[in-house]
């Protein structure tokens, strides 16, 4: 994938002063994973999920890579096989939004993964509308968003009710920018710190049913 030049997320920036004034419970994931492998998905679709939503840098690829990482490839396959061709779905800070021209990277990245890459006129934490439009009128809290980042991947999900997930697995950091590694630190802090005020996430109505409010979603998996 060639390397976008992001521009300033103000949605974060925002959602940061959010958290930080108002909803802290809003950076707090449902659970935290080491990476995907960690995610029974046919679990998740039993539990009456309809559709997942990936972050890609750091969760899916390694940052500005186009194919999936290697190890992977049996999580995403069985994503796949629990919530079909169009219920999984790639929500990226990097293509698919306006620093993507012509949208060419979301459009290479579609063809390397042969997963939906949602386009949206904004970045997360915002830009629930293009999720929407992909979904169709089903409840928000039927769909699950995982991701790398607390402050823009969980709050955006936790904002629009749905089930979020952490993976804290960082495929690779060598093209990752200064900032974003910074941010990461940051956000760590801060949940680090609401958790030990007792702070909690939002509560959901499938966490239960989905294994998230027990102890048997396997080896490295914490729930919160």
């Amino acid at each position: 994938m060639k390397m976008l030049s992001q521009s300033w997320n103000f949605p974060a920036v925002a959602m940061t002063l959010r958290c930080l004034t108002r909803e802290p419970s809003l950076m707090l994931p449902h659970a935290t994973v080491r990476d995907l492998n960690c995610l029974d998905f046919a679990r998740l679709r039993r539990a009456g999920f309809v559709g997942v939503v990936l972050d890609k840098d750091n969760t899916l690829t390694a940052p500005y890579a186009d194919a999936v990482e290697a190890t992977l490839v049996p999580a995403l396959d069985a994503a796949r096989a629990a919530f079909g061709p169009r219920g999984v779905v790639v929500l990226s800070n990097s293509a698919g939004t306006p620093d993507d021209t012509g949208y060419a990277a979301a459009d290479a990245l579609e063809a390397s993964l042969a997963l939906p890459v949602l386009r949206r006129r904004e970045k997360k934490p915002r830009g629930f509308e293009s999720v929407r439009a992909h979904f169709g009128e089903c409840e928000r809290s039927a769909l699950v968003m995982v991701g790398d980042r607390l402050l823009t991947d969980v709050t955006f999900g936790n904002a629009h009710g749905m089930l979020t997930v952490h993976t804290t697995r960082l495929l690779s950091t060598a093209r990752e920018p200064a900032i974003v590694r910074i941010a990461r630190r940051f956000e760590g802090f801060l949940a680090a710190r609401y958790l030990r005020r007792g702070v909690r996430p939002p509560q959901h109505p499938l966490a239960d049913r989905a294994g998230f409010g027990s102890s048997d979603l396997g080896e490295g998996t914490t729930l919160l």
